[in-house]
């Protein structure tokens, strides 16, 4: 037996949270009878509807994609332009990107029908590690690095204490490499914190998601999971909360 809320998240209706409105809202069957409250327990031989449409527990799959540059972090574009779920067409089930990367990001990136664990590892709460290499403009000095690590005012709001080192610096060409580990996952929030510090970036990849890595994949290249993965990514939520 499993919660409702958590078979409708594997089931990739929504996230757990999305699945409870849904369920508040009165859109859900459970064996013909309209459920409303928290704490149901369905098992594989009860009948679900989520407006009207009966659903079936997909089977949960897990990818690490190696971003390419130009590639859009979303299931469809209004423009037409490639996006990461292009590359996963030959699979029945609907998988879509844990997060995003920007249109000109590379690097690590989950895909998942997993509802929950989606949720899960994209909630601040849980403060996932994130790892960036970022190419800048201008010879970045440890001044730079110090305040990137104790936090800046961004936008409405002030990042957390990251990690940051300098990789390279090149004087002639005026150009520096820069590793950076961050909690959150705002909008082009490394991009940000680069350019308030005074160094803009020119290029960025993800490095590493939590403990995922894009070792043996090249640009546009992917992998499933391994179970031990899967778990160890569930233990990291675990362990964060």
């Amino acid at each position: 037996m499993e919660r409702l809320q958590k078979v409708m998240a594997h089931a990739g209706i929504a996230s757990r949270r999305g699945s409870e409105k849904l369920i508040k809202e009165g859109r859900v069957q459970v064996n013909g009878k309209v459920v409303t409250e928290m704490g149901v327990n369905v098992s594989n031989k009860d009948s679900i509807k989520v407006n009207d449409i009966p659903i079936t527990k997909e089977q949960t799959l897990y990818f690490v994609l190696n971003k390419p540059r130009g590639v859009i972090s979303s299931v469809g574009d209004p423009k037409g332009r490639k996006t990461v779920v292009d590359f996963f067409n030959h699979i029945d089930q609907r998988v879509y990107p844990v997060g995003r990367l920007d249109y000109d990001t590379t690097g690590v990136l989950l895909l998942t029908n997993d509802g929950e664990l989606t949720n899960q590892l994209t909630h601040p709460k849980y403060g996932i590690e994130k790892t960036y290499i970022a190419k800048v403009t201008g010879s970045i000095d440890k001044q730079a690095i110090k305040r990137l690590e104790d936090g800046l005012d961004i936008d409405d709001y002030k990042t957390l204490p990251a990690k940051a080192r300098i990789m390279d610096v090149d004087k002639r060409k005026n150009k520096s490499m820069v590793e950076l580990t961050i909690h959150e996952g705002k909008n082009h929030q490394v991009k940000k914190m680069l350019k308030t510090v005074g160094f803009p970036v020119e290029k960025l990849n993800r490095t590493q998601y939590g403990f995922l890595t894009t070792e043996g994949l090249q640009s546009g290249e992917w992998r499933e999971l391994k179970s031990f993965e899967v778990n160890k990514l569930r233990q990291l939520v675990k362990d964060n909360a």
